[in-house]
């Protein structure tokens, strides 16, 4: 009997020792899933805010050179006097780009600073959670030996 008592608590030891293995898998399994998806997030609205940078440059862009030809057409018809209602198009148009641009750009902006840091924090924090519970667990344990 005495010599099957050690057998059962070592059998129980190890066991619990397995278990404890598994379950610290999983959770690491688990944190290093959601620092991927955190990861993923942040990339996403950077590469969207990337995207609609490029279209409020490209809106800029294209004021820019309707300005250019509105001014061309203002300075040909101040020479010569001539109708002047041609250029009001130009110019026109040129300010519902810049209008377009400046609301690309701001979103672009604003995208950019909500993902400017992929850094999984969450995961981190969760980490860092689980660190202080075991470090806890295992002063607790020796201070109760």
């Amino acid at each position: 009997m005495a010599d099957q008592q050690p057998q059962q608590s070592t059998a129980q030891i190890a066991q619990a020792i397995q278990e404890v293995t598994e379950k610290a898998q999983i959770l690491v399994r688990e944190e290093i899933e959601l620092a991927k998806a955190e990861v993923t997030q942040k990339v996403t609205k950077l590469g969207r805010g990337a995207v609609i940078g490029v279209a409020a440059g490209s809106f800029a862009l294209v004021g820019l050179m309707v300005l250019i030809q509105g001014l061309a057409w203002l300075l040909y018809y101040l020479l010569p006097v001539a109708d002047l209602a041609y250029f009001w198009g130009f110019f026109t148009l040129a300010a519902i780009f810049f209008l377009l641009a400046g609301v690309a750009g701001f979103l672009a902006a604003k995208l950019v600073k909500a993902g400017k840091d992929p850094k999984p924090t969450m995961a981190i924090e969760e980490a860092k959670l689980i660190k202080e519970t075991f470090e806890n667990a295992g002063s607790k344990d020796e201070v109760g030996s």
